[in-house]
């Protein structure tokens, strides 16, 4: 129903006729409502011109267009929604007293200089506004004279004292009126899982009809109308137009849409509505708290199976597993997520959404992708959308432009200002290694062999219950990836101070497989600025310098000439100029090498790690030593 166009005659004996049946079961009614049940008419008689001319005498002002037009039908209204019981006529309906003196609470809070200019200017709404409500559930019903249209339509607020929230806003009656149906609607279907079967009429055929539709549309990749047509819907309680919002939503498609319990009624509940809540809750540390849903009494068809998928949440083992050809690509999404390759994980994806399928009516996207420890984070923002844009679940349409590569070329963004996004001064060490899988980095300089699960970085460095190693032994908490085809990554983000004089580089260790290693060892306080970098090939070194503020400390080996540091500009003095000479070593770096570093891996994925051998010999007599405690 368009508020705009409304026909109140057809409006409100549809609505009238809806009720009647709706509570056609009533146990010993008021009498007003049993007459109201019987003739099918919530209103009452019209009111004629001289009742509102006479109104208008009485209040010194003409009426909106909406509210003389809803008269000219009903000279009043009956259960208008579920808490405003009666609505004033002519008779009726007179200036707001403000008794209670609401206004006093209200004015001073909306009055605040900082409030913006809509909220300023409901101040003295209690002391202008016509009301509307004559009985109500503790709810006022206010037409605001002050707020007015370009059509000469008043605004309606509603305000309940049981409801801890700013009065509502209508841009018109007419408005208000339409937004009552829908609230009766909404209580008369029953709520999400316990719908009302037997409650069906025109509008719920209608808005039924518009639910399948939007579903349509969004398969289709047109989410936004979808979105549009599902908001209406979802006023109306139609089955799975809050699910199907809520999935919108999930991804990105539209804002401010109240999110759903997931219920075992869902299609999707253990594939994807579950493990995604789960997942949420995990990780504001809440834990994956979902006893209910385990729960055999309350749900004895999928407790068992709920209990499987919250623990292994809470390992951080659960795997989203659509099946099908898509569950293929899902599969092979993952092996190159876990190892930094995100643009080609989210390339695999994409090309597959077209071969996802919908488990049933309430599901249209492929959410379990959220919920999964290590794709979630290939879902950036934008490529969220991209996947509602894309056709899928056997529908065609237009496929969107792809989003490009998100990880940056070269290695010099790590020493960029927060190009690791820890901090404009984040500092790192790194070991790149060729011709070894990252899976295989523990056997060169690991202090064990096991990798460990995917973690996100700060999960690697805060372990809960455990102190980080000193500068004693100096392990360093490896997180591991691919750097380019035939190369392997380790980096550790968290660092203790640099000591030259006790480090022992792992390079030589991590080449004896045969190819190249390379150390990065970058720590940028200001003053204090450190830039190391070793090479070695088949078990040797080959060369290393390290620059300590400008000034170069050691130099081993014969370096390349776009290697040495005055060259580099290692040796101009200043913050800026040791940063501006990091990036253009790891440039020329990257470049003899063909290496890159997954940003988005390691800034916001999980990535396998392990504890690497020390860097640095045992402190001797006289070496001061960094404890954790002193960290």
């Amino acid at each position: 129903m368009d508020a705009d166009t409304i026909d109140w005659r057809r409006f409100l004996t549809r609505w009238s006729a809806e009720w009647a049946d709706a509570r056609r079961d009533e146990v010993d009614p008021s009498p007003e409502d049993a007459v109201a049940q019987r003739e099918r008419w919530l209103g009452y008689a019209p009111a004629d011109g001289a009742d509102i001319a006479a109104l208008e005498e009485r209040l010194g002002c003409e009426l909106p267009p909406s509210y003389r037009a809803f008269l000219q039908v009903s000279n009043g209204w009956r259960h208008a929604g579920g808490f405003v019981w009666k609505l004033a006529g002519t008779e009726d309906v007179h200036w707001h007293e403000d008794v209670h003196h609401l206004g006093e609470t209200f004015d001073a809070s909306w009055g605040d200089e900082d409030n913006p200019p809509e909220v300023r200017a409901q101040v003295g709404l209690w002391a202008r506004a016509l009301q509307l409500h004559v009985e109500s559930d503790a709810t006022y019903l206010l037409l605001d004279p002050a707020d007015v249209g370009p059509d000469g339509e008043w605004a309606v607020r509603e305000w309940a004292g049981w409801h801890a929230a700013e009065p509502c806003r209508y841009p018109s009656f007419a408005a208000y009126m339409v937004a009552m149906h829908q609230q009766f609607h909404h209580l008369a279907a029953g709520s999400r899982g316990q719908r009302t079967i037997d409650f069906v009429n025109d509008t719920t055929r209608e808005q039924d009809a518009v639910v399948v539709r939007a579903r349509t549309l969004a398969l289709r990749g047109d989410y936004e109308e979808a979105a549009r047509l599902l908001t209406d819907a979802a006023k109306y309680g139609r089955p799975h137009a809050d699910e199907l919002l809520h999935q919108i939503a999930r991804l990105g498609g539209v804002f401010g849409v109240r999110r759903p319990q997931p219920l075992p009624c869902d299609s999707a509940f253990l594939s994807d509505l579950l493990p995604l809540a789960a997942a949420e809750l995990r990780d504001s540390g809440r834990g994956a708290d979902g006893r209910l849903f385990a729960h055999p009494e309350f749900f004895p068809d999928t407790a068992r199976a709920a209990a499987d998928i919250l623990r292994e949440m809470e390992a951080g083992t659960w795997r989203y597993a659509p099946g099908g050809a898509f569950g293929e690509a899902v599969d092979e999404a993952r092996e190159k997520a876990r190892w930094g390759d995100t643009d080609t994980a989210w390339r695999v994806l994409r090309a597959a959404l077209p071969c996802w399928e919908s488990l049933g009516p309430d599901h249209i996207a492929p959410l379990g992708l959220l919920a999964d420890p290590v794709l979630a984070m290939v879902l950036t923002p934008e490529r969220r959308l991209e996947l509602l844009a894309t056709p899928r679940g056997g529908e065609q349409g237009h496929m969107p432009s792809p989003t490009g590569d998100l990880d940056p070329g070269g290695l010099s963004w790590l020493v960029r200002p927060d190009g690791l996004g820890h901090g404009r001064r984040s500092g790192f060490r790194l070991v790149l290694v060729e011709g070894v899988a990252p899976a295989e980095l523990p056997e060169l300089i690991g202090s064990s062999t096991v990798l460990a699960p995917p973690q996100r970085t700060w999960d690697i460095h805060h372990p809960p219950g455990l102190r980080q190693p000193s500068q004693r032994d100096d392990r360093a908490l490896l997180s591991v990836g691919r750097a380019a085809p035939g190369w392997s990554f380790g980096v550790d983000v968290e660092l203790h101070p640099f000591v030259a004089d006790r480090l022992i580089s792992p390079a030589p260790a991590a080449s004896t497989r045969g190819g190249h290693a390379i150390v990065v060892w970058y720590e940028p306080r200001p003053g204090a600025e450190v830039f190391h970098l070793s090479v070695a090939r088949a078990g040797d070194l080959l060369y290393a310098f390290t620059v300590r503020a400008g000034v170069v400390a050691e130099v081993t080996g014969a370096l390349p000439a776009e290697l040495v540091p005055h060259a580099l500009g290692f040796t101009n003095p200043g913050e800026q100029a040791q940063r501006a000479a990091a990036a253009r070593a790891l440039d020329v770096v990257a470049g003899r090498h063909g290496l890159t570093l997954p940003r988005l891996a390691l800034t916001q994925g999980r990535l396998h790690s392990f504890e690497s051998v020390s860097w640095s010999r045992p402190p001797g007599p006289g070496d001061f030593c960094w404890t954790a405690a002193s960290d």
